[in-house]
């Protein structure tokens, strides 16, 4: 009996020979074309003015902000002054106070020790410090509060915004007497998620417990420095005045200066003072974490556990009314992980952020590990909440400069399996001694090859002649599509292998598409 698929002899040797692909995991994604900075630079008039704008709305007297790209500081900004009084005009070099985007670093602080072998996140906290084991639980069958609650913001504690921000300065010993009073705890730990910096507080006392020094010191020592960010400083009274942005709040249609805060025993919540040159070389390293791959991990803290980091612990909400840049509804659900807060939205383009806030200052930053970028913004005014234009501005270069995420190269397995699941579908008499090569013992249980038979030649009827076969998508190193493209339409075929270590095909779906 003839064959319904008329493929081309020369075709399918062309097939049959095709050059591997690398080995499985051996080509982590890449991007698929150069030429993105450009497509960037295209857009930075439009980019000044939605920072200018933002501005201008929130009455800050100054504003800095930055966009890097693959580990490079492709643009920055700056409108307005660091220090309304001398006419100190804002610039990359200007120290801003970045609040909350500190707990990243008193994160990858507890990581780091844990990596170390110094704790467990599954550690209570009482069993780092000492003055926590007076603290009574909410209910009689709380767990105990771990280290793991801490970074998630799970432990129960209430949200404690503005009056966290308040405590800053506070020192050791009267933070000590603090906890010695006890808690009010608004859940009970695991239960929920609720924003705390007194949580922080306490992950920077257990930092400097098990490190043996001050936190500030060891976040210095073992993550500013290694990155070099020599320019980030915890207390303002070591930057250069001339440099230090100040702080103010808008009040009465007029700026008011803001006290700036001293560094204390909530720094870790939101002490660091940075400038937009040192912070570059932060967002770079997250960034430098994906994807992963086989090549020296050079970091001061190890590119896996950057990647738990964006990892949601704790659900958040959902943000149902977002949109497109064209109005496209455009919801995205978002976690909270380990000091930064992680979205998907229903195109399943993931980013990470972290917002900062404190009396004078605000700020935030955000990435998109598989586009490779990053944005920034600091603000010298209360409050001032610039993620909604770092979200503007990330959408223009997603949706309007067309910035390319990462694709993944073809694993040689998938490759292999895509060429011997081609020739069976090729002759449509499912050849018996390739199938039960490629093959696993679930498929034909799950569906008979005489099924299988019917249903290829039913599908390769309405394709009319196969005059090529497509290009493999691959999903991941073990999953993907190609289509067999025929004269009246083409059959999408997608495959899935097992986890054996000789993967096998475990299932096969065909798409019949017309023209």
């Amino acid at each position: 009996m003839k064959s319904p698929l008329r493929l081309p002899v020369l075709l399918l040797g062309l097939l049959v020979s095709l050059a591997p692909a690398p080995a499985q995991g051996d080509a982590p994604p890449r991007f698929p074309e150069a030429g993105r900075a450009e497509r960037i630079a295209v857009l930075l008039p439009e980019i000044r003015k939605l920072y200018t704008d933002y501005a201008t709305d929130k009455h800050a007297p100054g504003l800095v902000w930055g966009i890097v790209l693959d580990g490079q500081l492709v643009h920055t900004g700056a409108i307005g002054f660091a220090n309304l009084e001398k006419k100190i005009p804002a610039d990359q070099r200007s120290f801003f106070r970045i609040a909350s985007m500190t707990k990243s670093f008193t994160a990858l602080a507890i990581l780091k020790l844990r990596d170390a072998g110094k704790l467990s996140l599954e550690d209570s906290v009482e069993k780092h410090l000492a003055e926590f084991r007076g603290i009574k639980p909410l209910t009689a069958d709380a767990p105990k509060i771990n280290l793991r609650h801490l970074l998630g913001m799970a432990a129960g504690f209430p949200e404690d915004n503005p009056w966290g921000d308040r405590q800053l300065g506070v020192t050791d010993a009267q933070f000590a007497e603090f906890l010695s009073r006890g808690i009010a705890f608004s859940n009970s730990p695991g239960v929920a998620f609720e924003y705390s910096n007194l949580g922080f507080a306490l992950l920077g006392r257990v930092v400097s417990h098990v490190a043996g020094v001050p936190y500030q010191r060891y976040i210095t020592r073992e993550i500013l420095l290694p990155l070099g960010m020599k320019d980030t400083q915890w207390e303002f009274s070591e930057v250069p005045p001339d440099r230090l942005a100040l702080g103010y709040r808008w009040e009465n249609n007029a700026w008011k200066l803001e006290a700036l805060e001293r560094d204390g025993a909530y720094g870790a919540m939101g002490g660091l003072i940075t400038t937009a040159e040192d912070f570059t070389r932060y967002v770079a390293f997250h960034l430098s974490a994906w994807p992963p791959r086989g090549d020296p991990d050079a970091g001061p803290v190890r590119r896996s556990t950057v990647r738990e980091m964006h990892t949601p612990t704790q659900p958040t909400g959902v943000n149902a009314t977002a949109k497109t840049l064209a109005g496209e509804p455009n919801p995205s659900a978002n976690g909270y992980g380990f000091g930064l807060v992680s979205s998907i939205d229903s195109k399943s383009i993931a980013s990470s952020r972290h917002a900062g806030g404190l009396p004078g200052f605000g700020s935030e930053y955000r990435f998109f590990p598989a586009y490779g970028f990053g944005i920034f913004s600091f603000a010298n005014v209360t409050y001032a909440g610039t993620g909604a234009t770092n979200a503007k501005i990330a959408s223009l270069l997603i949706e309007k400069a067309k910035l390319p995420p990462r694709t993944l190269p073809i694993s040689k397995t998938l490759a292999e399996r895509k060429q011997q699941l081609a020739l069976i579908l090729a002759d449509a008499t499912w050849d018996e001694k390739l199938s039960a090569e490629i093959f696993a013992e679930n498929f034909f249980p799950d569906r008979t090859r005489g099924d299988w038979i019917t249903q290829t030649r039913s599908a390769l009827a309405k394709a009319g002649n196969i005059t090529s076969v497509g290009e493999m998508k691959p999903q991941n190193q073990l999953r993907g599509t190609f289509p067999l493209i025929g004269e009246t339409g083409r059959i999408d075929v997608f495959f899935t292998l097992t986890p054996e270590t000789s993967p096998k095909v475990q299932e096969v779906r065909l798409n019949f598409v017309g023209k």
